[in-house]
């Protein structure tokens, strides 16, 4: 007892137990949007405990006509059966399709709610997490907490009132009998113990290792270019097999107690039926029962075991359900992005967007999570009808730069603000909100699977086919679509699979064009095109009447000289270049 008691406070020291009860309310949240539901469920399902217990009455009734052990009408009593058992077919066939038919409502609604919640988390902190891990956590875990709160309770419910009602009528009819009926219970609850012990660290375990083999899966086939290239074929199947062997080790492991478990529980079981035959059958002989009431006890007796053990499994569903809240409350607890300045923005760029907008970024400072230093009382200016670049090596924050010009990176000091070309004292401090105002092409192939049209109305919906057109012809890319044999109908691949590395990038650069946003970011969106196109395409952004206020970083300098303002990335602040250094590094290069 001592230890039991150790034990206790060790887990309640760690805050095993609080850590539940918060996990438990954050369910709730979700119980209590969907109690209709529950109702619902729980409604239907004792309906069906009702409609059983009155065909175990009529059965016995009609077991004791047939034995003579009680006068009756034969034919209606058979008939009373037969129209309850439909109806419990009936009735279990209902509750089923409204199961399914609440489960996958609720679990669509589940799934949307965590997916919202999911992607306006701050970007920073969900970078933290393997993207299977994240799909994971969505998919496996979201749809155990909506299975979980349409079952626990109003299973709970099901199976308490069918252990009762079931005990109170096997009391009623012989007292003794119960006593037989429930032998088995506190050994069942007793065998179950060591399982549920295990329970939560299995499938925490599990959980995890579920989000490994994914993460795993993911990855390679997204990178099966690259492990053809470097013929690195065997040594991925090799990490299949030793991922695949540990998952198979944790998981017979865990199933080695539970098959342990399951036997002592089933020959418990027989213990207890063939105690309740036994029983049954001396009642009988000594005139105390008839047979029909023997037949009652005999499947009621079923219904009250069932009855507990169901009540027993509702533990480790809990815990796993807990697990699932606590996965995903990692998630949705980060801190959240802000959109609260929509409308602010909304209404800034209706007022302003004639004559463009720029942004202004003065003295900021940046440090990664890690506690690297980027960027230190940093400036950076950029207005309509300009391209400003930002060059310097890899890895100094150009990239970075971008980020905190999105408001996917906060800065720790300085001011950030987007502001009306015309009158650059109207301002508005950047936020999540204000990313409408921003076109961006970042590096890599970033075009989805689709036709070339659908991927670039995926910024603007309702574009025509002539816009679709003249976005592609200043992006220089009209050239090959044309060509096509389906023109802008062209399917598109996973990851821009169909086109070269120099064609998606134009595409990419396409669909930024076509959104139309005042401000154009384009993080080494041309690093695939010769020099020739590269020049084409930022001197078609200029060229365009739009107001455009445009920002790009880039390894060459061989465009420099066509740029408005060229700021350098050296010891953590941003310089402006002179011609003289721009015109050494265009020679130099």
């Amino acid at each position: 007892m001592k230890k039991k008691i150790q034990l206790f406070w060790k887990h309640l020291k760690a805050g095993t137990f609080q850590k539940m009860w918060m996990q438990t309310k954050w369910i709730s949240q979700y119980a209590r949007r969907y109690w209709k539901a529950m109702v619902v469920y729980t409604a239907l399902g004792l309906a069906g405990t009702g409609v059983s217990l009155i065909s175990s009455l009529i059965s016995k009734d009609l077991v004791d006509i047939i034995t003579g052990h009680q006068t009756g009408k034969l034919l209606s009593t058979f008939a009373a059966m037969i129209g309850f058992s439909i109806a419990n077919i009936l009735v279990s066939q209902a509750s089923g399709y409204a199961s399914t038919f609440i489960n996958l409502k609720v679990d669509a609604e589940i799934k949307n709610d965590i997916f919202a919640k999911m992607m306006v988390t701050d970007w920073e902190s969900l970078t933290a997490y393997h993207t299977g891990d994240l799909v994971t956590r969505w998919s496996s875990d979201a749809s155990n907490i909506s299975s979980g709160i349409l079952n626990w309770i109003p299973n709970l419910i099901i199976y308490t009132v069918r252990f009762f009602s079931s005990l109170a009528i096997v009391v009623y009819y012989d007292p003794s009998f119960a006593v037989f009926a429930l032998i088995g219970i506190p050994f069942s609850a007793l065998l179950s113990r060591p399982l549920l012990r295990r329970m939560r660290n299995n499938n925490e375990r599990s959980a995890a290792m579920n989000a490994k083999l994914y993460g795993f899966n993911q990855e390679t086939f997204s990178n099966i270019q690259t492990i053809k290239a470097f013929d690195l074929i065997s040594f991925y199947i090799d990490r299949l097999k030793n991922l695949q062997k540990e998952y198979i080790g944790m998981r017979l492991e865990f199933q080695k107690m539970s098959m342990l478990t399951s036997v002592l529980m089933s020959l418990i079981g027989f213990v207890v039926s063939y105690s309740c035959y036994g029983w049954g059958i001396y009642r009988v002989w000594s005139g105390v029962i008839s047979y029909g009431t023997m037949t009652m006890f005999l499947s009621l007796s079923g219904n009250l075991t069932s009855s507990v053990n169901s009540l027993t499994g509702l533990i480790p569903s809990a815990i796993s359900l807990t697990i699932s809240a606590g996965r995903l409350m990692d998630i949705v607890e980060m801190p959240q992005e802000d959109y609260s300045r929509d409308s602010e923005v909304r209404a800034f760029e209706n007022t302003y967007r004639a004559g463009g907008i720029g942004l202004d970024m003065q003295e900021l400072s940046y440090r990664y999570n890690t506690g690297t230093e980027v960027f230190s009382h940093a400036t950076v200016e950029a207005y309509p009808h300009e391209i400003v670049a930002l060059v310097g090596p890899s890895g100094e924050g150009k990239t970075t730069m971008l980020r905190l010009i999105l408001s996917l990176l906060k800065p720790q000091g300085g001011d950030a603000w987007v502001c009306a070309g015309e009158d650059r004292s109207k301002k508005l401090a950047m936020s999540p909100s204000t990313r409408k105002l921003f076109s961006y092409v970042p590096q890599g192939n970033t075009m989805f699977s689709g036709t070339i049209a659908e991927n670039l109305r995926n910024v603007k919906p309702d574009a025509t086919d002539a816009e679709v057109i003249e976005a592609l012809k200043l992006a220089e890319a009209w050239e090959f679509v044309e060509k096509l044999p389906d023109g802008i109908d062209s399917v598109v691949k996973e990851r821009g699979g169909g086109f070269s590395e120099g064609q998606a990038q134009r595409l990419s650069i396409a669909r930024a064009l076509l959104r139309k946003s005042p401000i154009l970011l384009l993080d080494e969106a041309t690093s695939a095109l010769d020099v020739a196109t590269e020049r084409r395409v930022l001197k078609n952004i200029m060229a365009d009447t739009y107001p455009r206020t445009c920002i790009v970083t880039t390894h060459r300098p061989t465009v420099l000289n066509i740029c408005t303002r060229v700021y350098a990335i050296r010891d953590k602040k941003c310089e402006v270049l002179g011609e003289e250094e721009i015109a050494k590094m265009v020679k130099d290069f």
